[in-house]
Parts: C-alpha cells; sequence; structure tokens
C-alpha cells in the first residue's frame, strides 16, 4: 500500500524501496518488514509544537519598531560616552522582558499540558501482540483495538465485533460511531465498545489529528487593537523624527557656537545629547511599557482565575468581541450522554415496575454497557444480582438487545424505538408513537422499553431474533449534559449585545435542543450540508441562523472567516481537534483544558478548569485594560505632541531646548510614568468602543498644542526679562510639572479616594524635588526672580484654563455616548434632576459650583506665587514655599471636583470640603508667621469658608446623594 494518500505531505524522502506486502490480520507485519519501515521514514513519530516556540516568542516582543528607535538612540548615547542620559531605555529592556517572560510563562504550562496521549499501542507483529509507543508504529502495522484504547495512527479496520469509536474530538459527532470492515478509524479517536483490527494507512505528520495541528501551529500574532494603535503612532513618530533631528541638531549646534567650532571644543556631545533628549521626548516610552504591563497584569489575574493567557494583548481581544462561536460538545456540554427521565406507558403495571426497575439496572451495570447505559447506573443501581438465561448483546445496525433472566420468565428489549416496534413508534395513534415523537421534538434522545412473556431461546440468540408479543412499557429519554454555567454566560452576553452562534457536527435537532436549554430563542437548527459555498451567501446566512449542525472542520473555519468579512470581530470556542482551525482562525480563540493539547496550542485562551463562566471575567479584565490604556495613552501622546512641536518650534527660531534632560525626567517621572501605573490598573468596566487612537489623539493633539503654545510663549517673556539660562529652565519646569498635573487630574475624572492619593501624592513629590536642597542641586532648580515669577503664574493660569475647555469639548463632542460605568455608577439618587430639589437649592448649588472655579483658579495662582516668590535656600522661608505649593494643589484638586459638585454627587461634597479645609488652614500659616500682612492668603481663607457654608446649608445639602454611592467608576464630567 503506497505511504502517501492524494492531498497529503510528504516528510522525508524514501531512502529505499519498501516492501508493500499487506500485512497478514492474524500475523501482522514481520520485524524485517518493520525495520524498513523504520529505515524508510514510515513511522508515526512525530513531535508537534505544542504551543508558540521561543523565537516566535523573542521576536514579537523585542524586534518592534518601538524598540529599534529606543535602542538606536541608547546606543549613540553609549558611543559618545553619556551613558547617564540613557536610562530611557530601560523602559524598552523592561517592555521586552516583560512580554517574553509572560508568554514563556504561558508556553511552560501548555507545553506540561499532546495531542496524542495514548500511553501505549497494541500492534500485531510476527503473529504475537506488543505493546510499543505510539510513536513506534509504522505503516500497515495491524492495530489492535479494544474498548479505552486510543487510535495513533489513521487505519483500515480489518475485522470488528461490536466496535464502536468515539470520534467527537476530530469530527464535533457525539454519538459513538460502529465500525465495520472497510471503514475508516482516524488518529486520535478513542475506542468505547467492542474490539477489532486495523491496518494503519496514514503515519505521523500525515495523519488526520496531525494534520490539523500542522495546519493550526503557522504563527500568527493576535488582533489587537491597543498594539496596532500603538505601532500606528511609533510608526508617525518614525516618519519625523528624522528630520526634526536634523532640524533640532543643527539649532543646538548654532546655539552652542557654531559648526566652526563645536567640533573643536567638544560641544557637539551636548548637541548630540540635547537632540536625542528632545527625540526621545517625541516617543511615547512609556505607553508601550503600560500597555505591556497592564496586558501581564491582567494575565496574571486571569490565571488565578483558572484562565491561561496564550499571548498577552488577548486579554483585550474579548472585550472587542461581537460574536461568540461556540461548538457544542465540549463547550456547552461536557461531552458526556446523561439520563434524563423515564416515561411510562400503559404496559408499566405495578407489579412490573420493580421488574423494570431490576432490568434497567442490569443494562447499566453490565460490562459491554455503552455510555448510554452506564448513565443509568445511578437512577438504577444494583439492588441483587441477576442471572442471564438468555442475551442478545447490543449491535448499532439492528439498535437493540435483549435479554431473560434465569430468576423470572419473560424477556426485557431495550433499543431505539422504531428499530424494536417499526412503524407503531412513530405513529401519532398510539400511545408510544405520540409519546416518542413528542419526546424527540425537545431534543431528547429516547430508547424505549419492552416486555414479552416469551423467555429467549437458544434460535432467538442464534438469529438474534426479537422475541414475540413484545409490549411497550417504558420510554427512557437521554440528554447531553450541559454546562451549570452555560446559560448564566450565554445570558451574559446577550446583555452585552454579543451574538452567539452555536456551531456543531451533531445533528442539528440535537443542537438546537441544547441551546434551547442553555437560554437561546431558536426553532431548530440549519443543516451544515446545506450551507452555500460562496463565502457572501455564506454570511448572509450566518447573518440568519444562530444554531448549526452537521458541520465539518473546514466549514468552522470558513464560518469564522465569513462573518469577519461582515466586519464582526469573532471569538470561537472548542476543545476537539476538529476546532482548532477555527479556533486558529477566529480573532480570539478560546479552548477548554479538557481539549486535545493541539486546540490548546493554537488558543489564545485557554480555560484550565473548563470552566465556561469564566469568560465574563476575561471581558471584564479586556474592558479594564481597554479603558485605562486609552486614558493613559492620552497621557503619553500629549507629551509627545508638545514635545515635537518644542523641537520643531525651537529648531525653526534657533532657540536652545528649554529642559535639560533630566528636568525633563522630573516631569515625565511624576506627571505621567508614575500615575500612569496605578491609573492603568484600576477598575474600569466601560463598554468597548472602537476608535481607541482617535478618541486619544483627540485629546492629544489639542491639548499638546496648549502646552507646547504656553511654553514658546513663556519662553519668549523669559527672553525679554534678560533672565539667565537657568532661571528660564526652572520656570519651564515650574510650568511643565503644575500643567502636567493638571492634565493627569483631569484625565483621571471622576476622582475617588484613590485618584487624590495618587494625584496628591505626586504633587507632594514635586514639591520634595523643588525645595530639598540636594534635589534642587542636582536637577539644576533656582529661583526664577518675581517678574518671571508673576508671569508665568499667569501663563500656567492660562494653560490650565485652556485644557480644561479642550477637555469639555473632547467630552461633549468625541465621548459623548455614556459608558456602562456611568450609568451604572451613577444612579438617579446620587444625581437628581432639578425637579427633584427645591429652587433655591439650585441656584445655590450652581453658586457654589461657581465659585469653586474661581476658587480653584485664584487657590493655583496665589499658590505658585506664595511658592516661587518665597524660593529660598533658607529652612524658614522654604516653610512658606511648601505652603504656596500646596495651596496650588488644593486649588487644581477644587478645580477637578467642581463638575462632580455640580452634578450633586455626595462623594464630590466630601472631598471639596477637605479640601477647602486644608486650603484655609494653609492660608493661616501664611497670615500667622508671614512677615507682612498676604491678600491673597486672607481672599482665599474667605472665598473658601463662604463655600463650606454654603456646601452644608439644609437646602443645598438635600440636592446631594449619600456618599457610599459615589463609585470608583463613576463618570467624570
Amino acid at each position: 500500500m503506497s505511504a502517501q494518500t492524494p492531498g497529503c505531505r510528504r516528510r522525508g524522502p524514501i531512502l529505499k524501496s519498501v516492501d508493500t506486502t499487506p500485512a497478514d490480520v492474524s500475523t501482522g507485519l514481520t520485524r524485517a518488514q518493520v525495520s524498513e519501515r523504520v529505515a524508510a521514514g514510515k513511522t508515526n513519530a512525530f513531535v508537534a509544537d505544542t504551543s508558540r516556540s521561543a523565537w516566535s516568542i523573542v521576536r514579537a516582543n523585542v524586534f518592534t519598531l518601538f524598540n529599534g528607535i529606543v535602542f538606536a538612540c541608547f546606543f549613540v548615547l553609549f558611543l559618545v560616552g553619556r551613558w547617564q542620559d540613557a536610562l530611557f531605555g530601560l523602559a524598552a529592556f523592561a517592555n521586552a522582558i516583560i512580554g517574553c517572560v509572560q508568554e514563556f510563562r504561558a508556553k511552560s504550562a501548555l507545553d506540561r499540558l499532546a495531542l496524542m496521549n495514548a500511553p501505549r499501542a497494541l500492534v500485531l507483529r510476527d503473529g504475537t501482540e506488543a505493546e510499543i509507543a505510539p510513536g513506534e508504529v509504522v505503516l500497515d502495522d495491524v492495530l489492535v483495538l479494544r474498548a479505552g484504547e486510543q487510535v495513533p495512527a489513521d487505519a483500515d479496520v480489518m475485522t470488528a465485533r461490536g466496535l464502536q469509536i468515539d470520534e467527537s474530538m476530530l469530527t464535533g459527532e457525539s454519538d459513538p460511531v460502529e465500525k465495520q470492515p472497510g471503514d475508516e478509524a482516524l488518529s486520535g479517536a478513542v475506542v468505547v465498545a467492542g474490539e477489532g483490527t486495523a491496518r494503519t494507512t496514514r503515519v505521523g505528520a500525515d495523519s488526520y489529528a496531525n494534520h490539523f495541528a500542522g495546519e493550526a501551529k503557522r504563527f500568527s500574532l493576535v488582533s489587537s487593537e491597543l498594539r496596532t494603535s500603538v505601532n500606528r503612532a511609533l510608526k508617525w513618530v518614525s516618519w519625523i523624527i528624522g528630520p526634526v533631528g536634523l532640524l533640532v541638531l543643527n539649532a543646538q549646534i548654532v546655539v552652542l557656537g557654531g559648526y566652526a567650532n563645536v567640533f573643536s571644543n567638544g560641544a557637539w556631545v551636548q548637541a548630540v545629547v540635547n537632540t536625542i533628549a528632545s527625540l526621545t521626548a517625541m516617543i511615547p516610552l512609556g505607553l508601550v511599557l503600560m500597555t505591556s504591563i497592564a496586558f501581564a497584569v491582567g494575565a496574571s489575574r486571569l490565571a488565578r482565575r483558572q484562565v491561561l493567557v496564550n499571548e498577552l494583548p488577548a486579554v483585550e481581544g474579548l472585550a472587542r468581541v461581537d460574536v461568540v462561536c461556540l461548538d457544542k460538545t465540549g463547550t456547552l456540554t461536557v461531552g458526556e450522554i446523561g439520563f434524563d427521565q423515564a416515561h411510562g406507558l400503559t404496559g408499566l403495571t405495578p407489579e412490573r415496575e420493580d421488574a423494570v426497575a431490576a432490568a434497567l439496572a442490569w443494562y447499566a451495570a453490565s460490562p459491554d454497557a455503552n455510555a448510554t447505559a452506564r448513565s443509568m447506573r445511578t437512577a438504577y443501581p444494583v439492588a441483587a444480582p441477576l442471572v442471564v438465561a438468555g442475551y442478545i448483546p447490543f449491535s448499532s445496525a439492528r439498535k437493540w438487545s435483549a435479554v431473560s433472566f434465569a430468576e423470572s420468565t419473560g424477556t426485557w428489549v431495550m433499543g431505539a424505538p422504531e428499530m424494536v416496534f417499526g412503524d407503531a413508534a412513530t405513529s401519532t395513534e398510539t400511545e408510544l408513537g405520540r409519546t416518542v415523537t413528542e419526546l424527540a421534538e425537545t431534543g431528547r434522545r429516547t430508547l424505549v422499553i419492552g416486555y414479552s412473556d416469551s423467555t429467549l431461546s437458544e434460535d432467538d440468540v442464534e438469529s438474534e431474533r426479537l422475541p414475540d408479543g413484545l409490549a411497550a412499557i417504558l420510554v427512557l429519554t437521554f440528554r447531553e449534559q450541559v454546562r451549570p454555567d452555560a446559560a448564566q454566560t450565554l445570558a451574559y452576553f446577550a446583555r452585552q449585545q454579543v451574538g452567539i452562534r452555536i456551531i456543531s457536527g451533531d445533528n442539528p435537532r440535537t443542537v438546537a435542543a441544547i441551546a434551547r436549554e442553555v437560554g437561546l430563542d431558536v426553532s431548530e437548527g440549519f443543516d451544515a450540508r446545506r450551507l452555500p459555498q460562496d463565502d457572501a451567501e455564506l454570511a448572509d446566512v450566518l447573518d440568519q441562523h444562530a444554531v448549526f449542525g452537521r458541520v465539518t472542520p473546514e466549514q468552522k473555519k470558513r464560518m469564522v472567516t465569513a462573518l469577519q468579512s461582515h466586519g464582526h470581530t469573532v471569538a470561537m470556542t472548542g476543545d476537539g481537534v476538529n476546532d482548532a482551525l477555527a479556533i486558529k482562525a477566529a480573532d480570539i480563540g478560546i479552548a477548554m483544558n479538557s481539549g486535545s493539547p493541539a486546540t490548546k496550542a493554537v488558543a489564545r485562551l485557554v480555560l484550565l478548569d473548563g470552566q465556561f463562566s469564566h469568560l465574563p471575567d476575561v471581558v471584564a479584565e479586556g474592558r479594564q485594560v481597554i479603558a485605562n490604556i486609552e486614558r493613559v495613552s492620552m497621557l503619553f501622546l500629549n507629551k509627545t505632541v508638545y514635545a515635537t512641536l518644542l523641537a520643531i518650534i525651537f529648531g525653526v527660531f534657533v532657540l536652545e531646548f528649554p529642559f535639560l534632560p533630566r528636568q525633563l525626567s522630573i516631569t515625565d517621572g511624576l506627571t505621567i510614568g508614575i500615575p500612569a501605573f496605578f491609573l492603568a490598573l484600576m477598575p474600569n468596566a466601560a463598554r468597548y468602543v472602537p476608535g481607541f487612537l482617535r478618541r486619544s489623539l483627540s485629546f492629544a493633539i489639542p491639548s499638546g498644542i496648549v502646552v507646547a503654545l504656553g511654553l514658546t510663549w513663556y519662553t519668549f517673556v523669559a527672553r525679554g526679562f534678560g533672565v539667565h539660562e537657568e532661571q528660564l529652565r526652572t520656570g519651564a519646569t515650574v510650568i511643565l510639572a503644575v500643567v502636567g498635573i493638571w492634565v493627569l487630574a483631569v484625565l483621571a475624572r471622576p476622582l475617588n479616594r484613590f485618584k487624590v492619593l495618587v494625584v496628591g501624592a505626586m504633587f507632594v513629590l514635586l514639591i520634595a524635588v523643588f525645595t530639598i536642597p540636594l534635589a534642587r542641586q542636582f536637577f539644576v532648580l533656582v529661583d526664577p526672580g518675581e517678574d518671571l515669577a508673576v508671569a508665568l503664574t499667569g501663563i500656567t493660569i492660562v494653560m490650565v484654563a485652556a485644557i480644561e475647555v479642550v477637555r469639555l469639548l473632547h467630552r461633549r463632542l468625541v465621548l459623548s455616548a455614556p459608558s456602562d460605568s456611568a450609568m451604572s455608577a451613577a444612579p438617579a439618587a446620587t444625581a437628581p434632576s432639578p425637579s427633584d430639589s427645591p429652587v433655591v437649592a439650585s441656584i445655590i448649588t450652581t453658586v457654589v459650583a461657581v465659585l469653586a472655579y474661581a476658587f480653584g483658579v485664584l487657590a493655583t495662582g496665589f499658590g505658585i506665587l506664595v511658592f516661587l516668590g518665597r524660593y529660598d535656600a533658607d529652612v524658614a522661608t522654604s516653610v512658606f514655599s511648601v505652603a504656596g505649593a500646596a495651596i496650588a494643589l488644593f486649588g487644581l484638586l477644587v478645580l477637578a471636583v467642581a463638575a462632580g459638585v455640580r452634578r450633586g454627587r455626595g462623594l464630590s461634597r466630601l472631598m471639596l470640603t477637605i479640601f477647602l479645609g486644608i486650603a484655609i488652614a494653609l492660608s493661616a500659616v501664611v497670615l500667622l508667621f508671614g512677615d507682612r500682612w498676604d491678600w491673597g492668603a486672607a481672599i482665599t481663607a474667605a472665598i473658601a469658608t463662604a463655600i463650606i457654608v454654603l456646601l452644608w446649608t439644609p437646602p443645598v445639602a438635600r440636592g446631594f446623594g449619600r456618599i457610599l454611592e459615589s463609585s470608583m467608576g463613576a463618570a467624570g464630567p
């Protein structure tokens, strides 16, 4: 027999001719024939990749556009001997390490979980049975198949005695298939009943199961909008970074002495360092790192819920899915038949109840009982053993069995109703027919128990003949065991407006019945044998129907791609080899741990405990990642925009860059990097909406323009005052720090206790940097002078107001659709409508909100003036600087919560009261311990006191919701 079958690829060259003499069914191959096949490479040895290769993991996480840009700048600084300024490269290293470590852990878990898990294979060789490893099976080997054995290679059945094979992992057909001589037995299938022999026809990579594994293991990255969007932003930056770099380098060389001098005095090194500082500021270094961290933390959280993430971006994937395709067997059901109920007929008299129960107990406990009969063992336990007087074993050809017992007369018959009673089992004119038809329409499988007063004779057994006078006694129903969490999970997806498609290799009626049982409103299943060949027509059918039966593995893949062609983001769940191609083609493939390792290897997510109910957890985790990364991306992209504009503006006007690299690290770390880490991990259940990059840029671009123009304005004002370079840089750093904190507070809305702690902690650290002598010396921060302090305060206030307008327009024009979190976290009780509050309370609440905005602006400006006006190394004077900085902080926080007060939120009122109280105390410190009366402090304290009084007057107080009803996920202004 030829080693190759049509459509199968050859694994290697034939080293020499092979004896193709068919093996004798009674003796099998000889030792010489086995040796020839081993030498020719015709063995079953096959090492399939159980997961992504180490190289593919390294390639995906190290060789990226982001890393290429960063490492290029990193190595240039090393070459010029300025490694101290190359610390930004740590972000790239950390990003690559996090991605590799997490995916190597997933690979290790998958590798421990092998398509062929048969511990042995039985073959006939030289006339005797031999037990060998599956990989040692060769072409034309005669396999010995018995119940419980797994078929190690594709084979043709030679002999069979009641041989039944379960091929559900391969074809999706849940019913065992009876095999006759000449039928094909597929590798990976399991013998569930009977015995037989078969000759191998395809081995190794050519076998059915391994063929799927080979196709499925082709590497492809999971679709990730976050990763795609970030890479797109990096690509845009990479296009302009070269020209901008040349522009900046030219400006720095000219400022530092011109081309004639910089190379002779060594100033070119500083020019290169300044240029790289401006260029790396353009690259959203932390955004890629934060995305990887968010993915890794999400994967770790899911691992604790027994969900293995095979590729990090898959954490976000299920949150974007709008259609979930489910394989019935092993996903909605546990893949086992379960006893449902016994339905008595007229022939079931009280005298026969005990006898029929004993007969059913015998059927359930008999040594050759199939899975259907075994499922009755709990309902019908054996009370006393019975002695068999005559027995006709079950055959899938005739679909019934019969038994007589020595303890009593008569014969019991169990089998398919139409095979035992013929037309009477389907006729509506008989009790049996009406019962069977009604039960079959529910999708349940039916068997009938019949009784005859005649005892089986030897002739009856020999000729496999039904006894005379047979009467129907009982109809038994069986159904596949549905996973207890399936209905609840599908109901969740229905609430989330995620479409469901159930696709199975089983009978369409059975699949539809299971679908109804788990809560889907479907009348009948669509027979996949009638699916159109045209992909466009197939997609239309999939939009109209939800349940499909008799689906082949190739059709499952076509169905996934057809749904994708209609713009759907598709998830596919399954456990068998027959699902592997569809799982591979889907946007998110989900495998059960009970499934084949080949399927788990190509899946993005593996449910380790097989609990379907974990999918809502995955959706929630993905939503958190997407929503939080969208929030922090605005921080990083805002920096990219203003850094790019500053580089262009200062290059065109030939100005020295207004920051030292170390000064930029202050704002990068304390207003973007560190807070972004916390914001990226906070709870957030906002529903996924496509357009992540568009929404992020719609805020980042205008706010970045505001920052760039504000710093340019400040630079020209400072140069007009004639201040020296260190004063100019200090003022620019102060502006960028304060405005950066404001951008952080704006994007962190709605503020809650945790977010206030994060924003406040960053401002405190900034104060420490600006006031601790050692830090001031390292970062080259000096007193900017009184005139410059007033100017930068005014510019800062204008920039803060402009960014507030940008955010307001961004929310109204771009983020107009309310999120899930907004609806769930802001119930009607927390935001009373005007009709629920007295007119006076509404007026006072509006006045309070206006006063809060005014106070925020006043306190921020006053605090900055106090901070810079007393900026001195003297310890006593520094106390006032710290107080001024604190007043500025709480002024910003008052601005941030003022919108919540306008909406009647109890938590916002409490926070505003606390912030105002602290501002009053700080103003008192300035008034009591200052060397002169400070009208700014007095006015600040007076307005704060008035706002607190108004907030807690009875008419206004009734308009606020309870504090505990203010959620961390509430919608912001």
